[in-house]
């Protein structure tokens, strides 16, 4: 299992800005190792967040995003309480989900 998403939401007027930090290696198939070997593809796929339930953000991701990608969005209509959570899949199959409460 990856390591723990880092989810900040902050309210910002009527909204919300949320920041999110994935630890993911993010290989994309085309590197070698030391002994002249390709390292295989493993990339997030897709990223879902929902703020309360509701899906507020989807994104088909592929293999030219940085390891340990970074995500900044905002959420109309968001207030302090309220629960952000954020889920990824990898071409693996792997899986994450955080949750955050926006302060």
């Amino acid at each position: 299992m990856a390591d723990p998403m880092r989810i900040r939401a902050q309210t910002q007027g009527p909204n919300a800005i949320v920041r999110v930090l994935m630890a993911h290696e993010m290989e994309t198939g085309q590197r070698r190792d030391g002994a002249g070997n390709l390292i295989p593809a493993w990339h997030i796929n897709e990223v879902t967040a929902q703020h309360n339930g509701k899906t507020v953000l989807s994104a088909h991701w592929g293999p030219a995003i940085a390891k340990n990608p970074f995500l900044q969005f905002t959420v109309k209509g968001a207030k302090a309480g309220d629960k952000i959570s954020v889920s990824w899949v990898d071409n693996k199959g792997d899986k994450r989900t955080d949750e955050a409460v926006v302060a």
